[in-house]
């Protein structure tokens, strides 16, 4: 077909990406599956652990026996540049750096994020700012640094990794539900603007995934059971398919929506909650 890449082993073949929030969680688990398609990813993040021992993990291993290779053998590649989304001039200067490297970014995938669980009329300001500067405001940043040249040259997949908090309220995560949302439309709204450039922007939208972050409002052995049964303390509906997420459940949704596969397919947002949100 047309548009399509000759090897389906190898979707992403050629293809230059930057994944923001990369070093650990679902941001590591999509760098690592869109490395695995075949693409040159630039894997970011505000600290240089995580992301420089997932780079590690994809350096092809010295020549042996078959089976030897790493992770990254026969298909793409993947480095580290550390990144903080909420200073616009860090993010400017690190896709400059890495389109000097690399050659133009196909491929943007923001998911980059934090929560500040709290009640929603006692959060406090610093809560409030420091949530919309990395969910919402770094999006902004990285589409803003992005996008224009994938317009000019008339091809491009944007992908915000946003939640589905911000299509049904949850109790104690205010700040973090607003900002998804808000992250959400603009990555629509840029997707309409860009459409006839013939630049896609899509959301995915992950329930409960096994991360960091999920496992930081676990209070008690007990939790992940409530989290896959519901918790009608909080308002809160099961998991119909009777699992929490793993981050590659998410990273398989976005390596095909950035993916040619998905080439009629933009202003989408993609729940992958295990039907939680019962839509």
């Amino acid at each position: 077909m047309p548009g399509h890449t000759a090897d389906d082993r190898v979707p992403l073949a050629g293809r230059n990406a930057l994944v923001t929030g990369a070093g650990q969680g679902i941001g590591a688990a999509v760098a690592s599956a869109l490395a695995r398609a075949g693409a040159r990813v630039t894997a970011t993040d505000r600290t240089a652990e995580g992301i420089e021992a997932l780079a590690a993990r994809h350096r092809p291993a010295p020549a042996g026996p078959a089976g030897d290779a790493s992770e990254a053998a026969g298909a793409g590649s993947l480095e580290a540049r550390v990144m903080d989304v909420t200073d616009t001039a860090a993010v400017t200067a690190a896709v400059e750096a890495t389109e000097r490297l690399h050659g133009p970014l196909d491929i943007l995938v923001n998911v980059a994020g934090v929560l500040r669980p709290g009640p929603a009329a006692q959060l406090a300001d610093e809560d409030w700012a420091a949530t919309f500067a990395v969910n919402t405001t770094g999006v902004f940043h990285t589409c803003r640094a992005v996008a224009p040249g994938m317009a000019r040259r008339g091809r491009g997949s944007i992908v915000t990794v946003g939640s589905n908090a911000a299509g049904v309220p949850r109790t104690g995560m205010a700040a973090y539900a607003a900002s998804k949302a808000a992250a959400a439309m603009y990555t629509k709204c840029l997707g309409l603007e860009l459409g006839r450039s013939g630049v896609r922007c899509n959301v995915v939208a992950p329930g409960s995934t096994d991360t960091a972050m999920q496992r930081a409002l676990w209070t008690d052995e007990q939790a992940p059971r409530r989290v896959v049964d519901g918790d009608p303390a909080t308002y809160r509906t099961g998991i119909p398919l009777g699992r929490i997420a793993d981050p590659e459940d998410i990273a398989e949704a976005v390596a095909f929506l950035v993916s040619d596969r998905a080439r009629h397919i933009t202003l989408q947002e993609l729940y992958v909650d295990g039907g939680a949100t019962l839509r």
